[in-house]
């Protein structure tokens, strides 16, 4: 098969499926996984797909880039409500929760029954909600991201690293079994890093239209959390002993 053929037909299986590894075009092109390689890097110079560890993805399907809190808010929101009611229900009086910035586990607060947890987050606008609601909260130190209203940073990670916590509610930009969970901020992601190192039970909540999507910087592997996420899963996911599905439960 000649380099250009075999070039074009990555591509195209890309674009179809969203993300391939490395492995799976060594079986379909019968090629060595040095020249698969060498094919990827060169594609991607090319922008024809982003190569990342293990494979690659289509290029429709990263996010390089945050967007407002105001814009997010909107987007899926009925969904994101009963993620966050589902997530919500998971927590107990006994429990020191750690809430990751974002527009999902912002809704979280709305549907809480307990009435002892002790909150720490990063994000203001949660923190000023669970206050009003008579929660203990702690929040860290650190610079504040505009676009998402987290603190983030070195003073940030110093912070939360004195921590236990027993549950940790996480968003995230991109889910792909291969990349596992990803965001575009170096720092931001650090911070989510660490805080999903500190807690003994780590559930990231998404929506599904972030699976199949990857970002800059991964923060965690596909099995290090278990996923609150809505029945608009794709069928190659439903599968997966750390999905949880709200409206099938």
């Amino acid at each position: 098969m000649l380099t250009e053929e075999r070039r074009n037909l990555i591509v195209q299986k890309v674009e179809e499926k969203g993300s391939v590894s490395v492995q799976e075009l060594m079986e379909l092109l019968g090629a060595s996984e040095s020249t698969i390689r060498r094919d990827l890097h060169e594609l991607d110079r090319k922008s024809l797909l982003l190569k990342v560890h293990g494979g690659a993805v289509a290029v429709s399907g990263t996010i390089t880039s945050d967007v407002m809190v105001a814009e997010r808010e909107v987007l899926h929101r009925e969904i994101k409500m009963e993620i966050a009611r589902y997530a919500a229900s998971l927590i107990t009086d006994d429990d020191v929760v750690f809430l990751d910035a974002g527009t999902t586990t912002g809704f979280i607060p709305d549907f809480l029954t307990c009435t002892d947890a002790v909150f720490i987050t990063n994000a203001i606008s949660h923190a000023r909600k669970l206050c009003s609601m008579g929660y203990q909260v702690y929040m860290p130190g650190g610079m504040l991201k505009i676009k998402t209203e987290a603190l983030i940073g070195g003073q940030t990670c110093q912070f939360l690293g004195k921590f236990h916590f027993t549950k940790g509610f996480f968003g995230t930009n991109g889910v792909t079994v291969e990349e596992g969970f990803t965001t575009p901020d170096i720092q931001e992601a650090a911070v989510k890093e660490l805080a999903l190192k500190q807690s003994r039970k780590r559930y990231i909540v998404t929506d599904s239209s972030k699976f199949d999507m990857i970002s800059t910087v991964r923060f965690a592997g596909f099995t290090d959390a278990d996923v609150i996420t809505d029945s608009g899963l794709r069928t190659k996911y439903r599968n997966k002993e750390n999905i949880l599905i709200y409206d099938q439960k």
